[in-house]
């Protein structure tokens, strides 16, 4: 049970984020525990909130790891860690009570851009000719492997709320014809998953059409 003074901070955010509409970015509160936030960003522990909230970030949890396989981003461990100031995991000016739910996903969707590669501050600079682009083919097959398909199949079996399940497949059909054409390119990379997105665009079709 949190603390009165975190339990109230905790609603408000709560209730702020959700009058907000951010682009790319849904969340829901736990129908059983006021402290567990679930959050789906497109491009979170079992307590994200801490009993001192707000003086103490949340701690968050990248769940699209392909069960703990994967590492997406520099940024985004395959152990589910978010390695950022803003949350206490990176040595930089970090939290301050001003910041707030919204302000900790926006800076993780920020994380999403075309060249994660130079996220690594040892990698501002390419260590060698081509590596970025390299690093960049590799992170964008298992992003369709992992993101996409492993998401829409529920490969990791993650418990998700339905308004997220419904979500993942718009966008999956929103973003269909450029799945299927990066699929469609990377298909001698190990993993091919361009007959499984095929597959699924008429899964996910048919189970809208009967809602």
């Amino acid at each position: 049970m949190a603390p009165p003074k975190a339990k109230y901070r905790i609603k408000r955010d709560i209730k702020t984020f959700l009058k907000c509409l951010l682009y790319g970015i849904t969340g829901v509160p736990d129908e059983s525990d006021l402290k567990l936030f679930h959050a789906l960003i497109i491009g979170p522990d079992k307590n994200p909130f801490p009993d001192d909230y707000p003086l103490s970030p949340p701690n968050v949890r990248f769940m699209t790891t392909g069960g703990g396989s994967v590492r997406l981003h520099p940024n985004l461990y395959a152990s589910g860690k978010v390695c950022r100031s803003l949350l206490g995991t990176w040595p930089c000016p970090s939290w301050s009570a001003a910041q707030s739910l919204s302000s900790v996903l926006i800076s993780i969707q920020s994380l999403m851009d075309e060249n994660p590669y130079h996220n690594e501050p040892v990698h501002e600079k390419e260590r060698e000719p081509g590596a970025a682009n390299q690093y960049n083919e590799v992170v964008m097959h298992e992003t369709l492997r992992v993101a996409v398909v492993g998401m829409v199949r529920n490969d990791a079996a993650l418990t998700l709320p339905i308004a997220f399940e419904h979500l993942v497949q718009e966008e999956f059909m929103r973003n269909i014809e450029f799945y299927d054409l990066r699929a469609s390119q990377k298909a001698a990379l190990t993993g091919n998953v361009t007959v499984i997105i095929r597959y699924l665009t008429a899964r996910v079709a048919y189970l809208a059409s009967v809602r």
